[in-house]
């Protein structure tokens, strides 16, 4: 009770202008915290613009599926009470709407639009659709079904339908399927594509495989520039570094297509090796417009990149230790192995995981020396966006990709630690 007492009864220590010690301590968090987030709110608003919005905007369009019912909402609405499980057509209350929707929609100038998405599902249906809408202003009487079949013989058949009809929904998993070779067959059951039209698959794989490669190649060639920079003399070693910086001063078109010009069948490098009797001049090898091409020329770009971090590293390992292992008798490449090298480690992931990012992510120079088989799936999302435009296919592309990085990233988390990995 009297130490209650004394409680209740103690002075409250307060700031000169008489505010309570404790309150102004809370303002004084609060202001400091509020100075901060301003602070780094432009670094927020910028990556919200520059790599959040994208993504999400990236989503959608993987999913969204809107404009064939904004296009035939009659349709749609018809084809819900049409059950193609029975094997039949639809009656001719749905050729009627069918009809109603496509004068609509040539005169409103949409109907390309919707006939490009369903294109994307069948070939064919882009061609369909404009044909069917130059006749259709003269389709004023019943039976629509009979004149619709005469425009076109797609009119008549049951996939045409089943097709108009799955895609008729706000979203779609088409796009996703078909990223990993996969549609849907006429009664709406997931099936793997044609053969012959099984291309994302293999593009992933070789994509994946052809990154790890060139990091692979990366690792070995940096290493040894990375050490000789660690460790010769200052004067030696900056000259080094001016020429591991070079490239980055040199643009990465002139980089390339430099590339081309030494690796093509009347290259520089095919001409050495008939001079000095390698190869006979009908015998000149192939090097660029595959995937030779491909590794080389990324391997030369992203080395940089693997250098870099290996460096950082590298400096910050006391010569000490190399002598302190020689002196308890490990011979210099034990001592290398054993010691040197495992303090390596976080130079070596930060590089790995760097280049092998930037490779998977790389189209222009495999679109410029890598041909038919050195192209990565970076090339096929650029030509959806810009030749075929196909942006949801695109989008879908690029999301299985993201999701790839994302695996990577949290694979090295496991296995390495990203608490762990250095820049420098």
């Amino acid at each position: 009770m009297i130490n209650v007492a004394i409680a209740e009864t103690a002075p409250v220590m307060t700031t000169a202008d008489g505010i309570p010690l404790k309150v102004s301590l809370q303002r004084a968090l609060r202001r400091s915290r509020i100075r901060a987030f301003m602070l780094t709110a432009p670094l927020l608003a910028f990556i919200l613009v520059a790599f959040v919005l994208p993504i999400v905007d990236m989503l959608i369009r993987s999913v969204d599926n809107a404009i064939v019912s904004e296009v035939f909402p009659q349709t749609t609405v018809a084809l819900k009470q049409w059950d193609q499980s029975l094997g039949e057509l639809p009656d001719e209350t749905i050729y009627a709407a069918a009809v109603t929707d496509i004068k609509i929609a040539f005169e409103e100038k949409t109907l390309g639009q919707a006939a490009r998405r369903l294109n994307y599902e069948i070939p064919g249906m882009s061609s369909m659709f404009r044909s069917t809408g130059r006749q259709a202003r003269t389709m004023t009487e019943a039976p629509f079904k009979e004149q619709l079949i005469a425009v076109n013989d797609r009119w008549g058949e049951i996939k045409t339908w089943a097709l108009i009809k799955r895609e008729s929904g706000t979203v779609t998993a088409s796009y996703f399927l078909k990223s990993v070779d996969m549609a849907y067959d006429v009664d709406g059951n997931i099936v793997r594509e044609d053969e012959n039209r099984r291309i994302y698959v293999n593009l992933f794989g070789r994509t994946l495989a052809m990154s790890a490669l060139i990091t692979i190649l990366c690792l070995l060639l940096g290493y040894p520039i990375a050490y000789l920079l660690a460790t010769l003399p200052l004067r030696t070693s900056n000259l080094l570094m001016i020429m591991v910086l070079l490239p980055f001063w040199t643009s990465l078109l002139v980089r390339t297509t430099s590339w081309i010009a030494l690796l093509q069948t009347q290259g520089i490098l095919n001409d050495i090796m008939v001079f000095v009797g390698i190869l006979s001049d009908d015998g000149r090898i192939q090097l660029i417009h595959n995937k030779i091409g491909t590794i080389v020329a990324m391997t030369h770009v992203l080395l940089p990149f693997m250098i870099l971090p290996l460096y950082s590293v590298m400096k910050t390992i006391p010569p000490s230790y190399m002598r302190a292992a020689q002196s308890m008798g490990a011979n210099p490449m034990t001592a290398f192995i054993r010691v040197y090298i495992p303090n390596t480690v976080a130079g070596i992931g930060a590089g790995a995981i760097l280049v092998f990012i930037l490779a998977i992510g790389y189209y222009i120079t495999p679109a410029l020396v890598g041909g038919q088989s050195g192209t990565f799936i970076s090339n096929f999302i650029a030509d959806h966006i810009s030749v075929t435009l196909n942006w949801g296919l695109a989008a879908a592309l690029g999301m299985l990709l993201l999701a790839l990085v994302m695996g990577c990233y949290l694979l090295y988390d496991k296995i390495v630690g990203i608490d762990n990995m250095k820049m420098g």
